[in-house]
């Protein structure tokens, strides 16, 4: 680098430093407001000192050109060659050699990260952060996710292959955390006062456990009695059905080229039981919690992931083409990291990791590629227990007979080692118990069953085709997910996979079941050939996007209830039935297609509406006003358009109208809205009586409220933005905010315009907290071609070039060439350089 040129990065490196010791001092001051009664806080004069303090954070941003270190229980030497986009490629001559450079790597760039979240389930934030931390604690220790991941550990044979794999991976992270000099401690445990602790190879499985909180969490009975008081049992199975009333299923129906539209007629909503509304609110405080707040919404969920797969007879150049589009809570660092191994004639896989999972969950090798998306499935029931003791309890009634309560007992510290808090946790033969409103239930969940996902995701990783890797994964439990492959033979195939309860006829998962009957139980798990899955369809292309896996025409067995509106799987299905020559760069654009399925379905009968209303001299002004510009909006959620912030503020207007009856009295917290599917469905029948507001005089139809939604809408955003012009721009409005993990100011990267929009391919939460984690395409040639990218960077340090330095390709919608040498040798002239050797 030429001088002149080192003087911007120079500058802009000290810039990022003074940033971090800002965020420093913001957080000493929260840390001693919040944890004063420690009485023990940070203190700033060793966060600023020069030598070893914060600054040294830009001194280590940047990896070594050239390192070796020599690791305890190598075999050989392992070569790491970073390539330009700092991703590592591992050369190694044995899979434990492999497992252990791995686990140096990432704990090289992503330590803090790693901590964290182990914490995070752990139930052991309070010892890093403080007491402000010791709710998240309890409820995560009552969750029981760390103690059924100990559980799994444990299981495991001693002798297993796959456990010397992850105490492999285990003995690299501490082996990088023995050689980590003081300058190279994470900026975050410097301002927090903290040492990294050592990792233990079960914190892989704690890893494992938080994802199936992230995307296998289920409280649908829970929130279901909060409905039913409010509208009663029939409405409240309409609004949140166990059949989505628009079925784009993953498993391809023959012959069907277009969506199934219900047609059923909503019943009316029953009066409020103020009864049972004590107890739903009860229920219902239960359920806003801290961390599970960010996991639902009181709306349909926003966010969703996409994957579709392509054959080569639909391609240009005659190959399978595979696109993976996870979206996950966006953060700084990422929540992936990208990575490839090889073992010579063993192991050669790319992809992305969880920082702390020595697993490729979603990649590709040399003669296929796999993703995956969130299904969705109800795996989660609770049951009402009857206890001998209502505060106390040391036995549930079993069929008539009293059985012994197993006691766990939960101890929670803070940062000096005091014990906050004690807590006992009561488990059935089903699961941990949480007393609501003096009633004891408990929670069956297969996220605490045993299992080995570990295992199941290295054997797959050597997968030579489709039908191999499908094998290997058929006994994958959880969290369950819709995982898409395509191999170098031209195969694709699609699968939701995991464990799907079989339950007793009567019984819901929908509602509190009696768990003093043992009849009442689980009978067992759907057989593999029951999965809804499809190997080479007729129609040459498979896509997902959480939408109910399979038509219930097809199959009308229950799996889950309330599906995510398939507006984004209508929209890829459009996108590859229309394109029979499809390429990589059209994989590409399809991921941030800003067109929506949704729009037509609602802007068609408002224009009716109003039309209707100025014909008889109704019409209100301002719907007229807003009718006439979104007449000229072509329908895309672009950033540089004028039109799209006036249909979502309208989309709004409209929910908010239409389901006033789940608003409950001015006590009562606002139930969960019905999914835009079911609104559709109501947008058929004219004069519902959902229709009717209940705060005015008038009775509504659905044209009134077309009308009056469209309104309120011009002009609640000429209130907040002006009149229509420049201010109105989608890319002024919806953004994408990616924050850093504590949060810290100056930190994370916000008011990022992103092409998201309602029923886009790129949906967004309100708060753009949430999104695309990673995008990559696949193209099966003979010789695999890849390319990918993520918001963020591989390191953790906020001073570093590679903190952020993919976010803007992410912005821009584009993919990185994703490098895939067969040796070392391959990687022309690597960023950096590792060497790891066995010590003498």
């Amino acid at each position: 680098m030429s001088e002149r040129a080192a003087v911007p990065a120079i500058v802009a490196r000290a810039s990022q430093a003074a940033a971090v010791v800002l965020a420093g001092a913001v957080l000493a001051v929260a840390l001693y407001i919040g944890a004063r009664p420690l009485g023990r806080v940070p203190a700033l004069g060793p966060l600023l000192d020069p030598a070893h303090g914060i600054w040294a954070v830009a001194r280590t941003a940047e990896l070594p050109r050239a390192m070796s270190r020599r690791i305890t229980g190598l075999r050989d030497s392992v070569a790491v060659r970073y390539d330009d986009r700092a991703v590592p490629h591992i050369f190694a001559q044995n899979l434990e050699d492999v497992m252990r450079a791995f686990g140096f790597v990432v704990a090289r760039d992503r330590l803090f990260q790693m901590e964290l979240q182990t914490r995070a389930t752990a139930g052991t934030l309070s010892e890093l952060v403080g007491a402000s931390a010791l709710e998240l604690d309890r409820e995560a220790r009552a969750q029981g996710l760390a103690w059924g991941a100990r559980r799994k550990w444990r299981a495991i044979p001693d002798t297993a292959p796959d456990r010397r794999l992850v105490e492999a991976y285990a003995e690299g992270v501490n082996a990088y955390l023995a050689q980590m000099s003081p300058d190279e401690v994470p900026f975050e445990y410097r301002l927090l006062g903290a040492t990294p602790q050592p990792w233990r190879p079960e914190y892989t499985y704690y890893l494992l456990a938080r994802m199936s909180l992230t995307l296998a969490w289920n409280d649908e009975e829970l929130r279901r009695a909060g409905i039913e008081a409010l509208v009663g049992e029939k409405a409240a199975d309409a609004l949140f059905p166990i059949e989505a009333p628009i079925q784009e299923p993953i498993q391809p129906v023959a012959g069907r080229r277009a969506p199934r539209f219900a047609t059923r007629v909503l019943p009316p909503p029953a009066p409020h039981d103020s009864t049972r509304l004590v107890i739903a609110e009860a229920f219902q405080r239960a359920m806003t919690s801290p961390a599970l707040a960010a996991l639902r919404g009181d709306g349909e969920v926003a966010v969703g992931s996409n994957n579709w797969a392509v054959a080569p007879r639909r391609t240009a150049a005659g190959s399978a083409l595979l696109s993976g589009d996870p979206h996950l809570q966006l953060t700084l660092p990422s929540i992936w990291y990208e990575v490839h191994l090889q073992v010579p004639g063993v192991l050669d896989t790319y992809g992305v990791t969880i920082p702390g999972g020595p697993i490729i969950p979603i990649g590709f090798n040399r003669a296929m590629a796999w993703t995956a998306t969130n299904t969705g499935a109800d795996v989660l029931d609770y049951y009402e227990e009857k206890v001998d003791d209502a505060r106390h309890p040391t036995r549930y009634e079993l069929d008539g007979a009293w059985q012994p309560l197993e006691r766990r007992i939960e101890a929670i510290r803070g940062r000096s080692g005091r014990v906050l808090r004690t807590d006992t946790i009561y488990h059935t033969h089903r699961g941990p118990m949480l007393r609501i409103a003096g009633r004891w239930l408990s929670r069956r969940w297969t996220a605490l069953d045993i299992s080995d996902e570990g295992r199941l995701f290295h054997e797959a990783s050597k997968a030579r085709s489709v039908d191999e890797w499908m094998a290997v994964m058929g006994g994958y439990v959880g969290p369950a997910q819709n995982f898409l492959t395509a191999d170098t033979l031209g195969h694709i195939a699609i699968r939701s996979t995991g464990r799907f309860p079989v339950r007793p006829p009567g019984i819901s998962g929908t509602r509190i079941t009696d768990g003093t009957k043992r009849a009442n139980d689980w009978l067992g798990f759907w057989p593999l050939d029951r999965y809804p899955q499809a190997w080479d369809p007729a129609q040459g292309y498979l896509a997902s996007a959480n939408q109910q896996p399979k038509d219930p025409v097809v199959d009308p067995s229950y799996l889950g209830s309330d599906w995510p509106s398939p507006f984004r799987a209508m929209r890829i299905n459009a996108l590859l039935r229309a394109d029979s020559a499809v390429t990589p760069d059209a994989m590409r654009r399809f991921q941030t297609d800003p067109t929506s399925e949704q729009t037509a379905l609602f802007v068609g009968p408002m224009f009716d509406a109003v039309a209707k209303a100025t014909a008889a001299g109704v019409a209100d002004t301002f719907a007229v006003r807003g009718a006439a510009l979104l007449r000229d909006w072509d329908g895309r959620f672009t950033p540089e358009n004028e039109r799209a912030v006036l249909y979502d503020a309208m989309m709004q207007e409209l929910t908010m109208r239409t389901w006033d009856e789940l608003r409950g009295s001015t006590n009562v917290r606002r139930a969960p809205t019905p999914g835009t599917a079911v609104l559709v469905e109501l947008m058929r029948d004219a004069t519902s009586p959902w229709w009717d507001v209940r705060a005015t005089p008038a009775r509504e139809t659905r044209d009134s409220v077309l009308v009056a939604s469209i309104g309120a809408a011009y002009r609640s955003v000429s209130r907040r933005y002006g009149p229509p012009g420049p201010r109105w721009r989608w890319s002024n409005i919806r953004t994408a905010s990616i924050q850093h993990l504590l949060r810290l100011p100056g930190l994370g990267r916000t008011r990022i315009p992103m092409p998201s929009g309602r029923g886009t391919l790129t949906p967004s939460d309100g708060d753009g907290s949430h999104g695309a984690s990673w995008r990559f395409v696949v193209e099966l040639s003979p010789d695999v071609h890849a390319w990918g990218t993520y918001p963020g960077g591989q390191s953790g340090n906020p001073v570093s070039d590679r903190y952020d330095d993919r976010l803007s390709s992410w912005t821009a919608g584009k993919l990185d060439t994703l490098r895939f040498p067969r040796d070392a040798a391959g990687l022309a002239s690597p960023r950096y350089s590792l060497t790891l050797r066995p010590e003498r």
